[in-house]
């Protein structure tokens, strides 16, 4: 575990609730309340700070309370849940380290049809949907495979608001066809924050399991998945849809908040499922870089079968709510929890590529330092063709034709120079090719390179030298005026570890090509924007 500052000054930051606000909108109020304890209790400085649309007003409590680290508890601003990435943007920009996910990362996850989106090119088992409405860009109609209509129950959500916000008795409908279920989308979309979308009901059990974070991320002390909670539906009527309601999460006086508890202990028979949803959600963790805590949320269909519903990078931390039960369910106390996520985020606010501001301009801090022993070059020669061939042969993940095109890229180079287009970042260590990269400018774009290949021969894996690679390739792009890099990589779940590496590296995934490569097997397009190189 990483070891804190025995006295640090924490900003608490979260969204301003006015005295008439309802009650999911002043949850927040508790968990300020409870964090703040727990940073006391360990011995820290708490400092309360909200924070609304007047931006240069936060800014000026910043810099007022000149915090070691900001505790992000930002839900919503103006209370549109939309905006939730908006604090962490600013606080990347000003270089404050603070909890929890970073802000694209935020972004994704709360945008319902973005994570869908991302869950399905990870090969992570999320429900049917249709929408969204208002029709936007990412709009899409992604049902299961089948000659007819699936007439439903589909359950219609909000695709930015959490806390079950419009979720009623009503929200499971019928619809005969496509069309219709566009119509109710529009008919309930003012109550549902003004964009709405419809998810295949999955008949069945609810679960939740919690998520915490460590030093590292990784490793024994985190991610740890906390116990699995299940949600009871205690004496539910035949017809009364078996979902977390508005009322069951905020309405003490209804029966559905009465009749909703959750369960941690399971008989063995469950065992099998529980190790499933565990290991599911800790992909989770890892396909959508996570950090600090979250919660996935499950449905689990009649066979067994579980479906996610939703990716929560910052869960209730209220005392009374589902992560806190949890962590007590884990043995450890509340403040205990805190300073794994007060130590996550100093860790992360360590790493390379935080962001920082300079002459107005934000660009990327030095990139990750290689091994002494380790060079870059550039040109290559005639044994690379061997060594590449060698490298890609090694990784096991190609095919022998593809394998071909690896080494016709560097013959391409060698025999017409810069005319080629394909460029190369070598890197050696121990007198060994250790890894390459094959990069080049997009014909017909103005300020956009593909990335061909990378490779790291396994002998020298686990080193971070992907990233110190990448890292090389980026300045060198930015050097030639290019602003986008593009890659390309399988759907498939044997590629699910390159899919991650990708993501870890800031690249978004914009396109599936489905059954590009094989069937079942699409073309995942990734997109990374890098930041321009700092004025001479």
């Amino acid at each position: 575990m990483t070891t804190l500052p025995q006295k640090m000054h924490v900003a608490i930051a979260y969204n301003q609730v006015e005295a008439s606000g309802s009650a999911d909108e002043r949850d927040v109020l508790n968990q300020v309340a409870a964090v703040s304890n727990a940073l006391s209790e360990l011995g820290h400085h708490p400092i309360a700070l909200p924070c609304d649309m007047n931006l240069s007003m936060f800014k000026q409590k910043l810099k007022a309370a000149n915090p070691d680290l900001v505790f992000n508890l930002v839900e919503s601003l103006d209370g549109h849940g939309r905006l939730i990435s908006v604090i962490p943007s600013l606080l990347d920009t000003l270089g404050i380290p603070y909890t929890g996910a970073p802000a694209g990362v935020m972004h994704e996850t709360s945008h319902k049809i973005l994570a869908k989106e991302r869950m399905r090119v990870s090969d992570l088992p999320t429900p049917a949907w249709i929408g969204p409405w208002p029709l936007e860009s990412c709009t899409k109609i992604a049902l299961p495979a089948a000659t007819f209509w699936d007439r439903g129950p589909w359950i219609i959500k909000s695709v930015w608001e959490h806390a079950s916000i419009g979720i009623g008795s009503d929200a499971l409908v019928l619809a005969d066809y496509p069309e219709k279920l566009m119509r109710m989308l529009g008919q309930r979309t003012p109550q549902l924050g003004g964009v709405a979308f419809a998810e295949r009901f999955i008949e069945g059990r609810e679960f939740n399991l919690s998520i915490i974070g460590g030093p590292d991320g990784g490793g024994p002390d985190g991610p740890m998945v906390l116990p699995c909670a299940e949600i009871v539906f205690e004496n539910f009527a035949k017809d009364q849809p078996h979902i977390v309601c508005y009322k069951a999460k905020w309405d003490e006086t209804s029966f559905e908040y009465t009749h909703t508890g959750r369960r941690f202990d399971f008989s063995q028979t469950d065992a099998v499922l529980l190790d499933t949803l565990r290991e599911t959600a800790l992909k989770c963790w890892h396909v959508f870089g996570l950090k600090g805590y979250a919660r996935v949320d499950f449905r689990v269909d009649e066979d067994n079968r579980p479906w996610i519903l939703e990716i929560n990078a910052n869960p209730c931390l209220s005392k009374d709510a589902g992560f806190a039960a949890a962590v007590d369910r884990a043995g450890m106390t509340f403040a205990q929890a805190v300073e794994r996520i007060l130590s996550d985020a100093m860790v992360e606010s360590q790493r390379p590529f935080a962001v920082t501001a300079q002459k107005n301009r934000i660009h990327a801090a030095p990139p990750t330092p290689k091994p002494v022993d380790a060079v870059f070059r550039y040109a290559p020669c005639p044994q690379d063709i061997q060594d590449i061939q060698a490298i890609v042969e090694a990784t096991g993940f190609f095919h022998p034709y593809e394998v071909d095109v690896a080494v016709e890229l560097v013959e391409d180079r060698l025999a017409k120079g810069d005319a080629s287009d394909y460029y190369f970042v070598f890197l050696e260590q121990k007198g060994r090719l250790a890894g390459y990269v094959c990069y080049g400018p997009i014909p017909c774009t103005a300020h956009s390179f593909d990335m061909y290949w990378i490779a790291v021969h396994p002998d020298f894996q686990n080193q971070g030298l992907g990233r110190i690679l990448n890292d090389e390739t980026e300045r060198l792009v930015s050097q030639m005026g290019g602003q986008r890099i593009y890659i390309e990589t399988s759907q498939s779940a044997a590629y699910e570890p390159t899919r991650a590496f990708y993501h870890r590296l800031g690249y978004r995934f914009e396109a599936v090509l489905e059954d590009f490569y094989a069937p079942g097997d699409g073309k995942v397009i990734g997109c990374k924007t890098i930041a321009a190189l700092p004025d001479a």
